[in-house]
Order: C-alpha cells, then structure tokens, then sequence
C-alpha cells in the first residue's frame, strides 16, 4: 500500500495504463455485442455502444482475471478430445435415463476439492461440467477451491468417485493446457 502511495504521477499514468489496456478485450467484446443485439455495424451504434459498454464497465466492475500467460497446444487438444468425447457418451446416458422404464434415476451434490486456486481454472472446470449432461455446478466454495456439483444418475458411492475422478481430470488437463507453472508443481 505504501509503495503505491509513493508512485510518480508518471507510474501511476502507466499503471491506469496497463489497467485499461486489460479491459479492452472486454470493451471491444461488449461493443461489438450492442451492435449484434442491433443488427446494425454502423458509426453511430459502435459509439453507443462504447458508451454503453464503458458505463456497464464502471457500475459493474470486475476485478482483472489472472492468466498464466503460457498455452500449451497439445494438453489443449487432449482437452478436447477428453470434453468432446464426454459431451457425446453422457448425451447418449442421459438420453437413455429418459427413455428407459423404471424408476427415476438418483442424483447426489457431491463436493470436489480442486488442487488450484486460480479463479480463472475453477471457473473453466466448473463450465466443462456444466457443458457436459448429467452434472451441473450448483455452487462454487472460491476461498477453499471446491466446486458442489449437482450429479445424475449416482446410485451408489462407486459412480460418486468416478465423478469425482472426472471433475479432477478436467482440472488436470486444463492446467497442463493453461495453468501456470506453480498451478503445473502444484498438480503433481
């Protein structure tokens, strides 16, 4: 706190700086959104639009998520592969518990303790969950990195522990693709 307060007016500009220059994926991403929601790529809707999204950028600030700076194509491909996969074989699960006769399928919420505490990493296994059909994020514990997921088809505690095993695979993949180094020690 005292090494901000002793910044020239200069590190403090460049500072701003590098802030705003965080934001401007987001900016440019909210400005081309208003002009969709318009159905219109013209002068005047990408200036409402800059200042709607700079509005809507300061009554809902966000703090700047952290990324590790390093991608990895191959453990990202193996990540695919692994979602992709999922997404089709739990498609077809769930098709069939709807299906099928007899009784209604038991579901659980199962908590998973993840080994990361990147924000950015919890919020991508939470959506790879999500995304895949049978499970669905119900609450996310941010400060003990634990993510309760809402579970189909768990009869009994051995379909708990592959559900288990999956959420921490996904976690795996997505920091050898992604995370950072310390994320990488961390996971071994």
């Amino acid at each position: 706190m005292s090494e901000q307060l002793s910044d020239t007016p200069r590190e403090a500009r460049r500072r701003e700086f590098g802030v705003r220059l965080h934001e401007l994926p987001l900016l440019i991403g909210l400005i081309v959104l208003w002009m969709m929601l318009w159905h219109e790529v013209s002068l005047l809707s990408a200036l409402s639009g800059l200042i709607v999204a700079v509005f809507v950028m300061r009554l809902f600030y966000l703090p700047p998520v952290e990324l590790a700076g390093r991608f990895n194509f191959w453990w990202a491909l193996k990540y695919l592969a692994y979602f992709l996969w999922h997404l089709a074989r739990a498609s077809w699960g769930v098709a069939w518990l709807a299906v099928r006769p007899g009784p209604p399928p038991k579901t659980s919420i199962i908590a998973v303790k993840l080994a990361t505490r990147s924000d950015f990493i919890m919020t991508m296994v939470g959506l790879t969950n999500s995304l895949i059909p049978g499970s669905l994020v119900a609450e996310i514990d941010r400060f003990e990195s634990t993510l309760y997921l809402h579970v189909l088809n768990t009869p009994t505690q051995r379909e708990l522990t592959k559900m288990r095993r999956e959420v921490r695979t996904i976690e795996r993949l997505l920091v050898h693709a992604v995370g950072s180094k310390q994320e990488l020690q961390a996971m071994k």
